[in-house]
């Protein structure tokens, strides 16, 4: 099961904190600035925020800010503050309503009292910047004369300038006027915790986390009752952190009959007992009644305190008296204690600030209302400050306490600064060297026999859920023996088991939580089963008797619906067998009509759409279809037209995406003899010696000269069974190359129309090498040499297109590099061939 954790803000120890600090509204220190609150209101407020609190952004119009700085940060922190405020749940009104009284407060700083002298001889007062004061009136929805009255006048609350109450000297108002702003701020930020917590206060019981931030041990040059009440409640708080952990834990172990060895801490009771002890303790001395100066309370702490070891009196000053805390001795300062010490504001005050129309105004002085019930004499702040704290620690002391310490680096408030010496003296005063040697010598966790064995016997099976072997002791050693930690981090004492680190109480909560979750699943399989095996049995009966009927009607009602089914079935059988040979029928007899006229050609695609269910047999047809037409477009042609249709394929599959120039040569039929040499009497002579009667291609082409690369017109005749090249006047041969030796042909992928024909190393090969020829039907002629020196040798020779390759020239390897000139197919012109040592370039 789940736990809900809710952190909240507590206001216990808030007035009197709140009032040991808020001296610094009016008594701001060298080098210290006032709350952040004022600086980030007049910086970070818009203009019309500003107007509305008749406040100005410079920081020197307020006497109350006077000789301190503003930051740049302090602009952008007072949008975080309004949101966060709008965040906890305040309203717009409320909001307003805060900013008006920290107006407030700044305003009534800014008042100055004049001294004057009455009719009647007396000294009174008068306000002198009377605009303020109507301004401040305004922000507090309050009469402007009863703001003056109530600062000027004793026990003035009414409107009229013939008020009865007594005047004021200027000391006194300005005190009072310290006081109210103290006052005002004191309750506004009391107010303010109050209401975020009723804002975040939940109604369902859950736990809560609090954080309680106490001041540390405060010296400086002068201190005063300020620093007095501060380092009370840090000595206070350090008896409850000696007292709850170091003496108690101690105790705890002695009592329990563990083996201890003492552990000797500083005890600071005797310092408390000098400032809190009842009719003699310093806060008992202050508030007696009779004391009407500071050096009459001196001497009175000197009476009854005289003697003791922490009280010394100082020699230097005979105002001050000093007291040996737990952290250092302390040089205190008894002027004006008594008046710090009476600073309540007056009824009389309060009840003027009753009568303001704001909301919150008449929350922060609920004793000015006129209806309530006279209270008692106020107490003063030194009674407060005791009862309180002791309040605060009574509540610590029944919770379960975490004490986070703090320690100081530096005196400077510097960072990168660590100054040992002091943070060796911390240590030391805090009592932290006992605490770690307890810590490390002691138990991290203990709980009573009783709550260990209910809230860990249900690790082990003997034990859970009841044991009956023995007493509680032996039933916790027995859990204890079966988990797999070492023994070693438990020990049972007479009433208590105690676990040495935290890691083994981690560990021993994971296990539990392990396995309370296996036991959550069996209480939950275990109730399943109880509720449906109940449901089942409860259900079983009627079951029976509802099933029974349900099966004769559920029997009869099939026999019907199947009996319709088959005669459905029947007829639909028969309806769609019927049909679909209609359809077919249809579609059969209707195809010759539908196909469109002069359809014969092989390229032609069309067919006539098909029903669904007769695609696979029009796929069928169609394919027959196509079949028949290329089976008659076939016989249509004669020997002739099939050879150079097969011409054309071999060209398509050798040079198709392969070379550039291929496209052009597809529109070309290939003619073969272009010269028409198979009709010349001269060539009939020539290829009855040779035996190369049968012509395949015949043409007048540039053979490209092997030493300067130059274009040599010259007669090429290709025949069944050889290569032949011949002087195109005489027909002289002056090459004649078996097809067989031929056995690689190399062009470039360009528009060029350059094919080199590789001779093999045979004695024709080593003495002339390889042919270069440069012809317009370069497609044609590569392609018919393919096929003779296929059918010649049985095998197709090698078909190389590169843009480089080797080329031999006798006892010569010339390399052939083809460059692309970036030319277009219509400007094109033949390539410029250069021999450059052992490499022929060609630019196409």
């Amino acid at each position: 099961m789940a736990s809900s954790l809710t952190l909240r803000l507590t206001s216990k120890a808030i007035p009197w904190a709140c009032t040991s600090h808020t001296t610094r509204i009016t008594d701001t220190m060298i080098g210290e600035r006032n709350f952040h609150i004022f600086y980030q209101l007049l910086l970070g407020a818009d203009l019309q925020l500003l107007k509305s609190l008749k406040l100005f952004r410079n920081v020197e119009k307020y006497e109350l800010l006077r000789n301190t700085t503003a930051m740049e940060e302090d602009r952008a922190n007072f949008h975080y503050t309004k949101r966060s405020l709008d965040v906890l749940g305040l309203s717009c009104d409320e909001i307003n309503s805060i900013f008006r009284v920290i107006a407030v407060v700044l305003k009534l700083g800014n008042f100055i009292f004049v001294p004057v002298t009455n009719i009647d001889g007396t000294e009174g007062c008068q306000i002198s910047n009377v605009y303020e004061v109507q301004e401040t009136a305004q922000l507090l929805n309050l009469e402007a004369q009863i703001l003056i009255n109530c600062l000027t006048r004793a026990n003035s609350t009414s409107s009229t300038q013939e008020d009865v109450g007594c005047e004021m000297d200027a000391r006194q108002a300005a005190s009072y006027r310290n006081t109210l702003c103290r006052t005002l701020y004191s309750r506004l930020f009391t107010w303010l915790v109050n209401k975020i917590n009723e804002t975040l206060k939940s109604t369902q019981r859950e736990k809560n986390l609090a954080l309680l931030d106490f001041y540390g041990f405060e010296v400086l040059e002068h201190n005063s009752f300020e620093q007095f009440a501060i380092n009370y409640s840090a000595e206070k708080t350090h008896q409850n952190f000696v007292f709850n952990v170091l003496r108690a834990e101690q105790e705890l172990y002695l009592r329990e009959g563990l083996e201890w060895s003492r552990i000797d801490y500083f005890d600071n009771e005797s310092i408390c007992e000098l400032i809190d002890k009842p009719s003699y303790g310093i806060l008992s001395l202050i508030n007696e009644p009779h004391l009407n100066s500071n050096e009459a309370l001196l001497l009175r702490i000197q009476q009854c305190c005289a003697g003791h070891p922490n009280f010394m009196t100082s020699g230097s000053n005979s105002m001050c008296f000093q007291i040996r805390h737990f952290a250092n001795v302390v040089n205190y300062s008894v002027h004006r204690f008594l008046e710090k010490n009476s600073d309540m504001l007056p009824k009389y005050i309060s009840a003027a600030f009753y009568q303001s129309k704001l909301s919150l105004v008449q929350s922060l002085f609920p004793e000015g209302n006129p209806r309530r019930q006279a209270s008692k004499k106020p107490t003063t702040l030194s009674s407060n400050i005791r009862t309180q704290l002791q309040t605060l620690l009574a509540i610590v002391k029944h919770r379960r306490a975490h004490y986070v310490f703090c320690i100081k680096p530096n005196e400077c408030k510097q960072s990168h600064q660590f100054d040992l010496a002091l943070v060796q003296h911390q240590v030391r005063y805090m009592s932290l060297m006992p605490l770690v040697h307890l810590c490390r010598t002691g138990h991290c966790y203990h709980l009573p026999h009783v709550k260990f064995f209910q809230r860990y016997k249900l690790l082990n099976s003997l034990t859970w859920p009841h044991f009956h072997g023995g007493s509680q002791v032996e039933g916790i050693a027995l859990i204890i023996r079966n988990l797999p930690l070492p023994s070693a981090e438990f020990t049972l004492g007479t009433k208590n088991v105690f676990v040495r680190s935290p890691r083994t109480v981690y560990e021993l909560e994971q296990f539990r939580r392990l396995r309370i979750s296996e036991l959550a699943v069996l209480i939950q399989k275990m109730f399943r089963m109880y509720h449906a095996r109940k449901r089942y049995r409860r259900m079983r009966h009627s079951q029976m008797v509802i099933s029974s009927a349900w099966r004769t009607w559920r029997a009869r009602e099939e026999y019907r619906t199947l009996k319709y089914k088959r005669q459905v079935k029947w007829a639909v059988d028969v309806i769609a067998r019927y049909y679909h040979q209609w359809k077919i029928r249809q579609y059969l007899l209707t195809i010759p009509l539908r196909l469109p006229p002069n359809t014969l050609s092989p390229l032609s695609s069309e067919w006539p759409a098909a029903p669904t269910f007769l695609m696979d047999a029009s796929r069928l047809l169609r394919t027959i279809y196509h079949r028949w037409k290329c089976y008659i477009y076939r016989n249509s042609f004669d020997q002739t037209a099939r050879n150079r249709m097969r011409e054309k394929v071999t060209a398509s599959i050798i040079f198709k995406d392969r070379k550039a120039c291929y496209a052009r040569s597809v529109a070309h039929p290939f003619v073969g003899d272009y010269v028409r040499l198979r009709h010349n009497q001269q060539w009939k002579k020539v290829c009855a010696e040779t035996n190369d009667q049968y012509v395949v291609f015949a043409d007048i082409i540039n053979k490209i000269a092997r030493s300067s690369g130059k274009f040599v017109p010259i007669l090429l005749v290709l025949s069944t069974s050889s290569l032949l090249l011949l002087d195109q006047r005489t027909l002289q041969i002056k090459y004649r190359v078996p097809a067989s030796e031929i056995y690689r042909m190399s062009l470039s992928p360009y528009l060029d129309d350059i094919a080199v024909f590789h001779v093999k190393a045979s004695e024709f090969g080593r003495k002339k090498g390889d042919f270069v020829f440069q012809t317009g039907h370069v497609i044609e002629i590569v392609t018919k040499m393919f096929l003779v020196i296929q059918n010649a040798t049985g095998k197709p020779p090698e078909i190389h297109i590169s843009t480089e390759f080797e080329a031999n020239f006798g006892q010569q390897t010339v390399i052939f590099s083809f460059k692309y000139g970036g030319m277009s197919d219509l400007a094109q012109g033949p390539p410029k061939v250069t021999r450059k040592a052992n490499r022929m370039e060609i630019i196409v």
